[in-house]
């Protein structure tokens, strides 16, 4: 035990030092290469050396120990056993805190230095702190560097207080979120196609973090782990790793194409760059498969085995922390394939030039630019399903081709959606968005919530004991859970479906998700969470919170129906234009009048609105029939059990009534005419 602590004591901050020095020594390179710490901005003083030299350190040093903070809260929640005698997560809970700690001081840091490498105002002048509060909400990056921060500020006082490891979890991935809005910055927010090189950089970022972070955290608590803890650990581990390497070779590929270009551009200070990460990339991947396929096996059996992981998982670790230097180096040097001066206004508010004409026809049908984030999470959720049909199947469980054959369809349904004409046309004329809208609000959902995903999960993944969240206790966990139950209930969720129609389509929100590329993401997410709760809550499978009787269900629904209908209307007989500035300035030409297109959504709204809706009311009714018919085959199975008992009962109860009643009816004297 006392060399375990000994251990401990040095191997936590020797694992943090040699990541941030390697990392530190990979930028330096990288940005000698690309020429980052000489190269001044065009017009600009650039706020001189201190910001120039200080930005990307004090981003290496955030990454790291973002990294770090991550790793330790996940791998503490949802890998490390935890027995009566052992206390590894509050170990785990402290560290991270501490690392959390750097990190949030680091991203203030790189804030305040990249509003002083962009102003020219020195970080040393005096006028500093008024240039700070006059762009850091005015300019988007600046926005989204400042929610980043608060986020991360949150996560860490929140790690900082939780015990419990649900709590820790939603830490985790709390923390993850503070840094999705660092892939709105650099040189991904100017790209020509702006939603695949914020997407793909977004999903990089999530990927590599996780990647990172767990095997950081597992050589950093592996002095508390004896043989069996970190074999279970590093196996949990390393289906993770699986993932998040194949989605980091994804995203950085789709990435990679955005911003080089063509092939040719290879040859550049940027591609040569992208080149070393490549490789470090590749190099990862082979210790990763050295380790699953060599060390992983014997792992709980023989402290050599224990020996060779922390030598390999120190190299990878290594490696990866260089990686993350090449990438801050990299988001640091222009890319060939910069933004295009020269653009189309609808270029530079949708990412992409007008289609040749408009939406007709077969081009309902042929048209398809694909929306990597989406297609991708579509197509993964039918592997995943198929997967665990298959699963039941090999074991000789059934699962009906009645939930499996609507879950399908609902992701191809999202794709066309999503990646085909209504995704093109969607943000250029509303009465397309507003049938875009109402799939992903009614359609989608109907059909993924008859598919019951959540029972499948239930029964095909292992469930674990040894205190620690799993991807089935997690689902199963958030089912049950107050959060849910809130939004689960049948009033709030039937507010929040029509509700969020009035609030978002009658502010600025609307424009905000047109204009935006993070807009359009909430707009879509939200909707699809908002549709599938109010289908879930009438005539869902999945367990959950407790749910109203039919009868209930069918008169909220009417009652939805109406206040559905009452938006349509209300955008049919509506005399001004929504997000006009929006339209105006987009200048669609086959959309001469847009007051027309608005009667033209309405109408959709109200029309198509209306089938689902009917639809559902069928089911809730079939719903109905099933549980009176389910109540009376129960009632006869229990009458055969004890021979009509609660009918006699009954009978009894009635029969002695009939007799109390006549004892205390009073008796009827003879009339004076019968005497």
């Amino acid at each position: 035990m006392a060399t375990s602590k000994t251990a401990g004591s040095w191997l936590h901050p020797m694992t943090i030092a040699v990541m941030v020095l390697s990392a530190l020594a990979a930028m330096v390179v990288t940005g000698l290469v690309g020429g980052i710490f000489t190269q001044q901005l065009a017009e600009f003083s650039d706020g001189g050396a201190l910001a120039r030299v200080g930005l990307p350190v004090a981003r290496t040093i955030h990454n790291v120990f973002a990294t770090v903070t991550v790793g330790l809260l996940l791998v503490a929640g949802t890998m490390v056993p935890e027995t009566t005698s052992t206390n590894r997560r509050e170990s785990a809970k402290r560290l991270a805190t501490l690392t959390g700690a750097v990190w949030v001081l680091a991203s203030l840091a790189t804030l305040l230095l990249w509003i002083s490498n962009t102003s020219g105002v020195s970080a040393t002048s005096s006028s500093f702190l008024g240039t700070v509060t006059s762009v850091v909400w005015s300019i988007d990056g600046f926005r989204a560097m400042l929610f980043s921060l608060l986020i991360a500020t949150v996560a860490v006082v929140g790690s900082a207080i939780v015990a419990t490891k649900t709590g820790i979890t939603w830490m985790a991935a709390l923390s993850v979120i503070a840094l999705m809005p660092l892939a709105l910055n650099g040189h991904a927010a100017g790209a020509a196609a702006h939603d695949t090189a914020v997407n793909s950089l977004a999903v990089h970022l999530a990927a590599a973090v996780l990647w990172a972070g767990g095997l950081a955290a597992l050589v950093i608590l592996r002095p508390q782990l004896d043989a069996p803890a970190l074999a279970t650990s590093v196996r949990r581990f390393s289906l993770l790793a699986t993932w998040c390497i194949a989605l980091a070779a994804y995203s950085g590929a789709l990435n990679a194409s955005v911003r080089l270009g063509n092939i040719s551009a290879i040859g550049s200070t940027y591609g040569l760059v992208v080149v070393a990460k490549v490789a470090a990339l590749g190099a990862l991947g082979f210790a990763g498969w050295r380790m699953r396929s060599a060390i992983l096996p014997r792992l709980g059996q023989t402290e050599t085995a224990r020996a060779a992981f922390t030598q390999f998982a120190v190299v990878e670790t290594t490696l990866m922390a260089a990686a993350m230097g090449i990438g801050v180096g990299l988001s640091r040097t222009p890319p060939p394939a910069g933004e295009d001066a020269s653009a189309d206004i609808a270029t530079a508010l949708t990412g992409y030039p007008l289609p040749a004409g408009p939406l007709d026809g077969m081009a309902w049908f042929t048209a398809f630019r694909p929306d990597w984030l989406f297609l991708t999470g579509a197509l993964v959720a039918i592997g995943l399903y198929l997967a665990g049909v298959r699963r039941l199947q090999r074991r000789g469980d059934s699962w009906q081709w009645t939930r499996t054959l609507p879950w399908v369809a609902g992701w191809l349904i999202f794709i066309w959606v999503t990646c085909g004409a209504p995704g093109i046309y969607g943000r250029l004329q509303f009465s397309v968005h507003m049938l875009q809208h109402m799939t992903l609000t009614m359609a989608v959902p109907f059909c993924l919530v008859l598919g019951a995903p959540l029972t499948l999960a239930s029964r095909c993944l292992p469930a674990r004991r040894d205190k620690t969240l799993g991807l089935r206790e997690l689902l199963l966990h958030t089912a049950h859970s107050r959060y849910l139950n809130f939004w689960a209930n049948p009033i709030i969720a039937s507010v929040n479906f029509f509700g969020s129609l009035i609030v978002f389509y009658f502010t600025d929100l609307f424009e905000l998700a047109l204009r935006t590329h993070t807009g359009h993401i909430a707009m879509v997410v939200h909707f699809m969470l908002a549709g599938y709760m109010f289908c879930w809550i009438l005539v869902g499978q999945d367990p959950g919170p407790k749910r109203w009787a039919p009868s209930l269900r069918l008169v909220l629904l009417f009652a939805t129906m109406s206040f559905h209908a009452f938006f349509g209307v209300a955008l049919i007989s509506g005399t001004a234009v929504l997000a006009e500035s929006y339209f105006r300035q987009l200048a669609v030409p086959w959309v001469p009048d847009l007051l027309a297109d608005q009667v033209d959504g309405g109408a959709i709204t109200w029309g198509i609105g209306e089938l689902p809706m009917l639809i559902l009311a069928l089911m809730v009714g079939v719903v109905w029939m099933r549980a009176d018919e389910h109540d009376a085959k129960r009632l006869d199975r229990q009458a055969e059990r004890d021979h009509d008992a609660a009918l006699e009962a009954y009978n009894a109860e009635l029969a002695a009534r009939a007799a109390r009643l006549g004892e205390s009816r009073p008796s009827v004297r003879p009339s004076s005419r019968e005497n």
